[in-house]
């Protein structure tokens, strides 16, 4: 192994590290267990040496946001679970089915169609995450808050969708305790659910924190945190 290749797995296997024990001080801080949260490393942009040393670094789970890096990576690891995070259009969908381990991104009624009638076609189930917008920003994808019910009322007539919980995307902030009240507002609408009976809804999936505010969303009940820069470092 060379001098180089040696200090990259150190200087990662250092990060995912930093990162767990950052976990384990949140859920400490909330009552929580740190077992029940689920680190997924973002890894857009990254090449698949540096996947291949995160793996070696114990990491099990992992996001991209675009098709194009999804399915070669996950093609090449399939040994590990793979997320699709980012906005999902309905011509890519067929490149992902069956090989994603959960969509955090279903944010839109046509997609849900969409993605029902192809697992329809495989005799699959598709487990996806409702994207919810909380924030409001219009630069954010995601159903309003005031939405989920009725859209989670109208799915349950898509029986090839497993929806297993809630994501959504913080407002980008200097101070992450800004973002505590979406993180808090979410859960709340999580736990609502919880009391419903939809047919085909589990809310075992809470979704939310990248590497800026991750902390904070464990404090508020997160179980999936996304992260990228605190591992991998800034990207393009």
């Amino acid at each position: 192994m060379s001098n180089d290749l040696h200090n990259d797995i150190r200087d990662l296997a250092y990060a995912v590290r930093e990162v767990r024990e950052r976990i384990r001080q949140a859920a400490r801080r909330a009552g929580r267990d740190e077992k029940e949260i689920t680190l997924v490393a973002v890894s857009k942009s990254v090449g698949q040496d540096k996947v291949a040393q995160a793996i070696a670094c114990g990491v099990r789970h992992f996001g991209e946001n675009r098709v194009q890096e999804f399915v070669p990576k996950q093609a090449v690891f399939p040994q590990v679970n793979w997320h699709f995070i980012g906005h999902l259009q309905t011509n890519k969908v067929k490149d992902i089915i069956g090989k994603a381990y959960l969509i955090h991104s279903l944010d839109r009624w046509r997609l849900a169609e969409y993605i029902d009638d192809r697992a329809r076609g495989l005799e699959v189930r598709v487990p996806v995450l409702l994207q919810v917008n909380v924030s409001g920003e219009k630069s954010k994808y995601g159903l309003a808050p005031a939405e989920v019910m009725s859209f989670l009322e109208a799915a349950q007539d898509l029986g090839h969708l497993s929806i297993q919980g809630l994501m959504t995307m913080a407002p980008e902030v200097d101070d992450p305790e800004e973002t505590r009240t979406v993180f808090k507002d979410l859960h709340r609408i999580f736990e609502s659910i919880k009391q419903k009976n939809f047919s085909n809804t589990k809310m075992q999936y809470l979704s939310m924190g990248m590497t800026q505010d991750f902390e904070v969303a464990i404090e508020e009940g997160a179980n999936l945190v996304r992260v990228g820069r605190a591992i991998f470092g800034s990207r393009r």
